[in-house]
């Protein structure tokens, strides 16, 4: 594996994060690139009864025989609303740093000015600015400073944060609303300073995710919920076919 010997060079030696991030980026993490890694990981492990989770034990549920299949179910919900926001950042900070010009000078007040316009650029074609809001934490995140100071103590910090947390400062001059930034969105622009590809960003989330789904299956095996949540449903819906 990797040019590596698996039995006497990798087992016992490298750990399961650190063989994640030398797959992806076919190099050996530096120690605070591995450190970053694998804090986004933990932060993005489990968000509690998303559509995901409950897809995961409902699945379960009906196949009890499939924990593979309650895995998947899982993680194809993985988009735009759930999951799919890291890799989501990453890219939208990506692409307008692509755009600086040669010589910028990397100030607080030079960011703004590039968040501002970003922003406004992304508003303007009715787009979604991925990184803002959260529908439990409304006013802040309480991710986002831990994310950021692990960033900071390892060295990792670079443009795609310094970008995202500029976009935190000026998006309600343009927005006109406050909006806090989310642990998903500076956890891509974390893994994208870290020196993984942007590409990749959307399987770090599911391999994250991928541990909380077994902890929620855990759960559900010990104590089920699916069949209430199908109850509930099932009892309450009241369908009316078109006409």
């Amino acid at each position: 594996m990797l040019g590596q010997d698996l039995a006497t060079d990798l087992l016992g030696t490298v750990g399961f994060a650190e063989l994640a991030y030398w797959l992806a980026a076919r190099r050996r993490p530096e120690p605070g690139q591995l450190r970053m890694f694998e804090t986004v990981l933990v932060a993005l492990a489990d968000h509690g009864f998303t559509p995901t989770a409950i897809a995961a034990r409902l699945t379960l549920y009906s196949a009890p025989e499939s924990m593979q299949g309650a895995i998947a179910a899982g993680l194809l919900g993985g988009g735009s609303r759930f999951l799919g926001v890291t890799e989501d950042t990453a890219a939208f900070l990506d692409r307008a740093l692509r755009a600086l010009p040669d010589g910028f000078t990397r100030t607080t007040q030079a960011w703004n000015g590039v968040a501002r316009r970003a922003v406004h650029e992304a508003a303007e074609r009715g787009d979604r600015i991925p990184g803002l809001g959260h529908p439990i934490h409304t006013e802040a995140d309480p991710r986002v400073p831990a994310l950021l100071s692990v960033a900071r103590e390892t060295g990792v910090y670079g443009d795609h944060l310094a970008l995202v947390e500029a976009i935190g400062r000026v998006h309600e001059t343009v927005l006109r609303r406050r909006l806090p930034l989310n642990g998903a969105g500076v956890g891509g622009a974390a893994l994208a300073d870290a020196g993984l590809p942007i590409r990749m960003m959307r399987g770090f989330a599911l391999l994250a995710r991928t541990a909380g789904l077994i902890g929620h299956l855990a759960e559900e095996l010990a104590t089920p919920i699916a069949p209430a949540i199908y109850a509930e449903v099932d009892r309450h819906t009241d369908y009316r076919p078109e006409r």
